[in-house]
C-alpha cells in the first residue's frame, strides 16, 4: 500500500531568509533582508550570546563545509539558551543532513528541532512524518516506524501517521502491530466524522488474515458494514470460514448468508453449498443451489467438480410441502423438527421453517443456539427485522460469531 503523502516536507522548515540578514549589523544599522526564494519566512530572533556562533554555523552549512560543521554545531549548542537558538541549530543541521542525504543526521536534526519547543506539535509531527517517508523509501523500515511513532505521539489525531506506521511495521514483519496501527487509523477517521476509505479496510483485513489473527473476522465485518458489496461479503465470510473452519452446520449457515447477500459467486461456493446440504439430506436445497448456479452460468453440470453431485441428486427424493407436513406431525424428536424446518427454509417457506424451529426448542438433543440462529436467519429472509434481531442476539457460544454476520445482514439489508 502506498504511504500517505505528508503535507509538510522536510525542506519546508528551511526558511529562505539567511540568518545573518535577520540580525542587527555591527554598525547598529539593520541590514536589508535578502529576498526569499520561497514564501516569506518569519524573523527568528536568536539570543545575543548565541548570535556569533549561529552565524558561523550557517556560513559553514551554506558553504557545505562538511569538515567543520560538527565543530560549529557543538560551539552553537554550547551557547544556545533560547528555543529560537535551539531551533536554528536544528534547522541548519537539517539543511546539512539533506545536502548529505544522511537519514540518520536528518533524524537527529529533527529531534533537535522538535525538542526546541519553537514549532508547534503538529508541525514537528509533520517533520517526523516526512522523515519517515524518506526512511521508508530507503527501505529503512525500522527507523521509519520510529519516525512515524514520534509523529503520532505529537499529533495523535492524525490517521495518516498511523497508516504509515502500520505499513512500516508490516515491512519488518510485525503484522500484529501493523494491524493495531491501521485499526487506530480507522478509529481516528471515524471519530473525526470521516468514512475510512475502503482501501484501508481491505489492507487491514488482508494483513490480519495473512497473519491468521483472530481480529481478522471482526475487521471483515467492519469492512462489510462500511462498504457492503458482493466482494466484501464474499471475502469477509470466506476469511471467517478459513480461519475458524466451522462444522457442516456452521458452513451451511454461512453459505446461506452468501446466498442471501448475493455473494455466492464462485463454482467452489456452489459446490460446497450443494455438498453440505446433501450431507444433511436436504436434497431440495442442494438441488436448488445447483439450479441457481446453472442459471447464473457459474455451474457447469458436466464439469468433474459437479458431475457426481448432479448425478447423485437425480436419484435422491425431493420432499414436497405435503411430505413435510406429514413428517412434522410424525417427528419423534426435536432434531427431526429442526431438520424439517431446514427443509422449509431451503424451499423458501420461512414462516413454516420458523414454526418448526420453535417447536424444536427445548427438546432433548437440540442446541438452543442453533435453533435461535436458524429462527433469526429465517425471519431475516422473511423481512422480520425485529424478530430476527431478537433471535440472533440470543445466540451464544461458537454460533454467536455466525449470528453476528447475520445481524450485519439485517443492518445492510434493512
Amino acid at each position: 500500500m502506498k504511504l500517505t503523502t505528508a503535507a509538510f516536507g522536510l525542506g519546508a522548515v528551511l526558511f529562505a531568509t539567511p540568518l545573518a540578514a535577520q540580525m542587527p549589523s555591527r554598525t547598529g544599522q539593520d541590514e536589508k533582508p535578502a529576498p526569499a526564494t520561497a514564501e516569506k519566512a518569519p524573523d527568528i530572533k536568536p539570543s545575543s550570546g548565541a548570535r556569533k556562533a549561529l552565524i558561523e554555523l550557517q556560513t559553514a552549512v551554506n558553504a557545505n563545509d562538511v569538515a567543520n560543521i560538527p565543530a560549529k554545531v557543538a560551539a552553537a549548542q554550547a551557547v544556545a539558551t533560547s528555543k529560537e537558538d535551539k531551533y536554528l541549530i536544528g534547522q541548519m543541521q537539517l539543511k546539512a543532513a539533506l545536502a548529505a542525504k544522511d537519514n540518520a543526521a536528518m533524524a537527529a536534526a529533527i529531534d533537535v528541532i522538535a525538542g526546541s519547543g519553537y514549532l508547534d506539535a503538529a508541525k514537528s509531527a509533520q517533520l517526523y512524518s516526512s522523515l519517515g517517508g524518506s526512511l521508508y523509501n530507503s527501505k529503512q523500515f525500522t527507523q521509519a516506524a520510529v519516525a512515524f511513532e514520534k509523529a503520532s505521539q505529537l499529533d495523535p489525531s492524525n490517521a495518516d501517521f498511523q497508516i504509515n506506521l502500520g505499513e512500516s511495521r508490516f515491512a519488518v514483519g510485525q503484522k500484529a502491530e501493523a494491524v493495531k496501527a491501521m485499526q487506530r487509523a480507522i478509529q481516528l477517521r471515524t471519530a473525526a466524522g470521516q468514512k475510512p476509505e475502503e482501501a484501508l479496510y481491505k489492507r487491514t483485513v488482508t494483513i490480519a488474515y495473512g497473519a491468521e489473527l483472530p481480529v481478522a473476522a471482526e475487521l471483515g465485518r467492519q469492512w462489510v458494514a462500511a462498504y457492503p458489496s458482493a466482494d466484501s461479503w464474499h471475502n469477509s465470510i470466506a476469511i471467517y470460514r478459513n480461519l475458524v473452519k466451522p462444522d457442516v452446520e456452521g458452513t451451511l449457515d454461512l453459505l446461506r448468508l452468501m446466498q442471501a447477500s448475493g455473494s455466492l459467486s464462485s463454482a467452489a461456493d456452489y459446490n460446497l453449498f450443494a455438498t453440505a446440504a446433501a450431507d444433511q439430506s436436504n436434497f431440495n436445497e442442494a438441488q436448488a443451489v445447483i439450479d441457481q448456479g446453472i442459471a447464473a452460468k457459474v455451474v457447469d453440470p458436466t464439469n468433474p467438480m459437479f458431475r457426481d453431485t448432479v448425478v447423485g441428486l437425480k436419484s435422491k427424493p425431493k420432499a414436497t410441502a405435503a411430505d413435510l407436513e406429514v413428517a412434522a406431525k410424525s417427528a419423534v424428536n426435536g432434531m427431526a423438527l429442526l431438520r424439517i424446518g431446514d427443509r422449509y427454509y431451503g424451499m423458501g417457506n420461512y414462516a413454516k421453517a420458523v414454526e418448526l424451529y420453535r417447536k424444536s426448542m427445548g427438546k432433548p438433543g437440540v442446541d438452543a443456539n442453533i435453533a435461535n440462529l436458524h429462527i433469526g436467519m429465517a425471519l431475516a429472509r422473511s423481512g422480520d427485522k425485529a424478530g430476527a434481531s431478537a433471535a440472533l442476539n440470543a445466540v451464544t457460544g461458537p454460533r454467536a460469531e455466525i449470528a453476528k454476520y447475520w445481524l450485519l445482514y439485517l443492518q445492510t439489508h434493512a
